[in-house]
């Protein structure tokens, strides 16, 4: 029987719940703008989905999460030099995310419990 599925699990460490939750807002707020009229943009669907599977303890939810919050702050900071001054909020969460998702003790936890 396969294991169940959860959106959250409160037993990772603190600094990957909080990616996930990040992963998840981040989702979110592209869906929103998806709704609202603005170009579809896969990097924030992807965390969401990266945020998933780094809940249910995927490595390659763990990557995909990693490889997406490098890729959100590099096209962030490329808007920042491209003159675009209201993506600073938003670089200031994906650099957090960035950091919650490569902080040692997320690194570990993966390395060692993730699938």
């Amino acid at each position: 029987m396969a294991e169940p599925r959860r959106w959250f699990d409160s037993s990772q460490p603190q600094t990957l719940q909080g990616a996930v939750m990040l992963c998840y807002i981040t989702a979110f707020f592209g869906i929103l703008g998806v709704i609202l009229g603005q170009v579809v943009d896969l990097v924030p669907l992807g965390l969401g989905v990266g945020g998933f599977a780094v809940a249910n303890e995927r490595r390659w939810g763990y990557v995909l999460a990693v490889v997406l919050a490098v890729v959100n702050v590099l096209v962030l900071l490329g808007a920042i030099f491209g003159g675009v001054s209201v993506v600073i909020l938003n670089l200031l969460f994906a650099v957090v995310l960035l950091a919650l998702l490569l902080h040692p003790q997320s690194r570990e936890y993966q390395r060692i419990w993730f699938k």
